[in-house]
């Protein structure tokens, strides 16, 4: 059994074990958190898919920590004008197990 979810603008193949690293959500690490934005799911070959999501379908998850992730680095140069600028950026994101899915 899996199922799509959304959030963060993102969407996320998920299957119940499975830990994933999504957007910073506003929930302390240790609680559960519920994704409510379900997309599609699959149970035994039995697929439902939303429009745009599934009312009845939702998530548990459970919050493992809260961590940034990787410095990404933008760099701008013009040349032979002495102009360059260099900009780093790290995405915070939280990082959850999934436990259940409720369709």
């Amino acid at each position: 059994m899996y199922a799509v979810i959304e959030t963060g603008s993102k969407q996320y193949r998920v299957t119940a074990g499975d830990t994933l690293e999504v957007e910073r959500l506003a929930v302390e690490a240790g609680q559960p958190f519920t994704f409510d934005r379900v997309l599609l799911v699959s149970n035994e070959g039995k697929v439902t898919v939303g429009a745009p999501t599934i009312a009845s379908a939702s998530i548990v998850a459970d919050v493992v920590e809260h961590i940034r992730g990787e410095k990404k680095v933008a760099f701008k140069m013009r040349r032979r004008k002495g102009y360059h600028r260099k900009v780093g950026h790290r995405q915070e994101l939280t990082v959850v197990k999934i436990k259940e899915i409720k369709a």
